[in-house]
């Protein structure tokens, strides 16, 4: 029936608008239709995906321009996401995920939602000292992009932002690693390469940090990024851990960008999303929805003079040929 809000039922912009992303991903919700339906009643009021499920239902079944997800809402306030509370987006969607996974009961579904949405990652130290590498091989749910570079420089593409994350670090001084082989601190590089991307890659730019007085600061500076990115030919060799089977399926095409408007302290969120099946784009602002071009998704890219304007947060991009 089209595009359709949720009403805001007490600073649920951020909730809301990570909702539109889950549910109006078509491979998400494949997985969610799929669930194991709790029994009791207390057990369906406190299951995540089964109240995301309800929620979807309604809002593909009814005839309103926008519905309430006061019943997700109560529900996730068992597990201590609050209403009337201003929620991080980068932290809220891992609290939901984390959730849905953690209730969905059918192992295979449990596969395929973490085949659908985590990164792999190698980690690789090496002293400088004896040059003992060791590597680690671990899992993350979103690549999380400085836009600052190691000298505080303004970072001025996504491109940028991906090579400073792999970048090699020097571990020095105070920051120098105990060697086995060598039986003291010494100096480390650390590095990381990717070796798996998922279907669904959700990319969150930093753009909270903390200063000196440890107040939060938003960095609203313009940083572009792509409708369509190849990140096999983003990255280099030496940051990539995978076949050319893996790369050749690196190919991805911008699905959704959650923005942030207002301060660090205070502010709102709002979703961009290019329907799969209109491949139109939209603005879920709450309880408002309304098609949009390119050029307005774009207006997310920041402004170093506009502090309080419309900033992208989260970039979640779809595999092109999965």
């Amino acid at each position: 029936t089209g595009a359709v809000g949720l009403y805001n039922v007490g600073q649920t912009c951020c909730l809301n608008s990570l909702l539109q992303v889950f549910l109006m991903n078509i491979h998400f919700t494949r997985i969610l239709r799929r669930m194991v339906v709790p029994w009791q009643d207390v057990q369906k009021e406190r299951s995540v995906p089964y109240q995301m499920l309800l929620l979807l239902e309604e809002m593909q079944c009814g005839k309103e321009k926008a519905v309430s997800p006061i019943d997700l809402a109560y529900c996730l306030s068992v597990y201590r996401v609050e209403l009337f509370v201003q929620h991080d987006a980068g932290q809220l969607f891992l609290t939901l995920w984390n959730l849905i996974k953690m209730q969905m009961k059918k192992p295979e579904l449990v596969e395929e939602l973490n085949d659908l949405y985590t990164i792999c990652i190698q980690e690789n130290l090496a002293c400088q000292e004896c040059f003992f590498e060791t590597k680690r091989n671990s899992s993350m749910l979103t690549l999380p992009l400085p836009v600052l570079d190691t000298n505080s420089h303004v970072l001025k593409t996504l491109e940028d932002c991906l090579q400073c994350f792999f970048h090699p670090e020097k571990l020095t001084d105070h920051n120098m690693c105990f060697c086995d082989h060598c039986g003291k601190r010494t100096p480390f590089l650390q590095s990381m390469k990717l070796v798996h991307l998922p279907q669904v890659l959700t990319i969150h730019l930093k753009r909270f940090c903390f200063r000196s007085s440890a107040n939060t600061h938003k960095l609203s500076h313009y940083l572009p990024f792509p409708q369509n990115i190849d990140f096999s030919a983003v990255l280099t060799e030496n940051q990539c851990q995978a076949d050319d089977k893996e790369k050749a399926a690196w190919q991805y095409e911008l699905f959704a960008v959650v923005a942030h408007s207002g301060s660090a302290n205070w502010g709102h969120y709002c979703a961009y999303i290019r329907s799969l099946t209109e491949c139109k784009w939209y603005c879920f602002n709450d309880s408002e929805v309304c098609q949009v071009s390119w050029d307005d998704v774009k207006c997310t890219y920041g402004h170093s003079k506009i502090h309080w304007g419309q900033t992208a947060y989260l970039l979640i991009y779809m595999k092109k040929h999965p």
